[in-house]
């Protein structure tokens, strides 16, 4: 895979892993007003995408260790900080709607 591609597919896992990140963040304002009503097509929407973006990782992944050189870039590197950071985020916000819930 060339550079090229690999910027392509960075720009591919920014784009879910954002998208993701979109809908978590709405959940949560939503959950800290006190609506709890979205919780669950909230987080599928961002599982959904985390999915996709997963999904384009792991074939790059797959391709470097069955050997083929890759040239990573820092778009590349970019999404993959993206969808770390939104998978943490992920976590942390199943638990402060269950903080919220409690607490409600």
């Amino acid at each position: 895979m060339n550079k090229e591609e690999l910027q392509m597919v960075g720009f591919e896992i920014v784009a879910y892993a954002g998208d993701a990140r979109s809908s978590l963040l709405k959940l949560l304002k939503e959950v800290r007003s006190g609506n709890f009503e979205n919780v669950e097509e909230g987080l599928k929407s961002a599982d959904e995408n985390l999915h996709l973006a997963h999904n384009a990782q792991t074939k790059i992944l797959s391709e470097e260790a069955a050997g083929k050189d890759m040239e990573m870039g820092f778009i590349f590197i970019h999404g993959q900080d993206h969808l770390m950071t939104t998978l943490l985020l992920r976590e942390l916000i199943q638990d402060f709607i269950e903080l919220y819930r409690k607490n409600g």
